[in-house]
């Protein structure tokens, strides 16, 4: 098998899912792998406590996912109830990691995605044509190629459409007859096919409301998702080590060694979630840029810190610190330049003042900030 940069949950946890399928033999949806409960230990994990195996053998799952466990609960009551389920949040909270983890759980795979973009047509959520051989046979079964959602109505399992408020609206309601009916009329096949939802179809869908682009969702498309808010990670000691973590696995992933200390980390995550909440811990107000300061931002700058120390080594690594921020604040507004200067001449400044050594390294490189 080709090296691959990322494995889907699937692969990647294979074992495990393996192990939970033969542990727990509680009642399961129809076309389900795993009961509910042991895809919320899945993703949620086992709280530390080991699951017993068939076999006598103990496994503690990790958590994959960091947030409320009760969101996971509701996230696969929607599903076992065969209703769509809507992820809403801002960009970076993990939505469509969940959504995967919840793909792979339920049905094995989390690879019937759609992306939705505004170039995105109604064909990627029904079905499209092999031209070749529509002009060479004519309407036929041979010739439909199938939408990942109409795999997963024939399949039974999950289908997932990425950001779909980026599709436009008349492309989103393709998806209402879908979720209402539960089949897909093939009026073009000789025998005018339907298409009919096998038990364990349902989709999952996320949406970023806060970027630029959206597409409002009609009132007829909500009322057939339940929609579930994924908020910012609220715990400061979860987001340092999950910002550890993914940045550590990325700089592993090349080969190199990660040698971030701890204390950057720290530092970096602090300062994101002063920039993302508009107030520190001290209750110091701070002007929020336009641009989202999410975890999976933080979780990038922490990677090409470790990505530098390991090929580029020299600078101190805190002092790599101030141009990623830049970069990130002005991905949106160059404004926002403005306002990371004045956090730095504000919050940045008293924390340095106060002694703290990290601050006052940072607080040192200020002209790094100049245009």
């Amino acid at each position: 098998m080709n090296a691959r940069q990322i494995d889907p949950p699937e692969h990647l946890y294979a074992d495990e899912l393996a192990f939970l399928a033969a542990a727990d033999r509680g009642p399961r949806p129809p076309g389900w792998k795993l009961t509910p409960q042991a895809v919320v230990t899945f993703i949620a994990g086992s709280a530390g406590r080991p699951v017993q195996g068939p076999d006598g053998r103990q496994v503690t799952i990790a958590a994959k996912f960091v947030g409320e466990r009760a969101l996971v609960e509701r996230c696969v009551v929607t599903l076992a109830g065969e209703r769509g389920l809507l992820l809403v949040g801002e960009p970076g909270t993990a939505k469509s990691m969940l959504s995967e983890l919840l793909a792979a759980a339920v049905c094995g795979t989390s690879a019937l995605a759609v992306q939705g973009t505004a170039g995105t047509t109604e064909e990627q959520l029904r079905y499209g044509w092999n031209y070749a051989l529509l002009l060479a046979k004519g309407p036929s079964r041979e010739a439909l190629v199938p939408s990942p959602v109409l795999t997963a109505m024939t399949t039974g399992a999950v289908a997932r459409v990425e950001e779909i408020t980026r599709c436009l609206p008349e492309v989103q309601d393709a998806l209402v007859s879908i979720l209402s009916d539960r089949r897909l009329v093939l009026p073009e096949l000789p025998d005018d096919s339907v298409a009919y939802a096998a038990p364990g179809f349902c989709v999952i869908a996320t949406a970023n409301l806060r970027d630029r682009g959206v597409s409002e969702m009609s009132a007829a498309l909500k009322r057939r998702f339940n929609f579930e808010v994924v908020p910012p990670i609220a715990d400061f000691d979860a987001e340092v080590a999950l910002v550890t973590r993914q940045a550590r696995a990325t700089v592993e992933r090349v080969g190199a060694a990660y040698t971030v200390d701890e204390a950057v980390l720290e530092t970096l995550v602090t300062a994101f979630r002063d920039l993302r909440t508009g107030s520190t811990v001290e209750g110091w107000e701070v002007e929020r840029p336009s641009s989202v300061m999410s975890t999976a931002e933080a979780v990038a700058v922490a990677a090409s810190i470790g990505l530098s120390t390991a090929y580029l080594p020299g600078p101190d690594p805190l002092s790599l610190l101030p141009g990623h921020l830049v970069g990130v604040v002005r991905k949106d507004d160059p404004a926002d330049h403005a306002r990371l200067l004045a956090y730095w001449d504000g919050a940045l400044r008293r924390r340095a003042e106060a002694g703290g050594r990290m601050w006052r390294q940072l607080w040192e490189q200020r002209d790094v900030l100049r245009d």
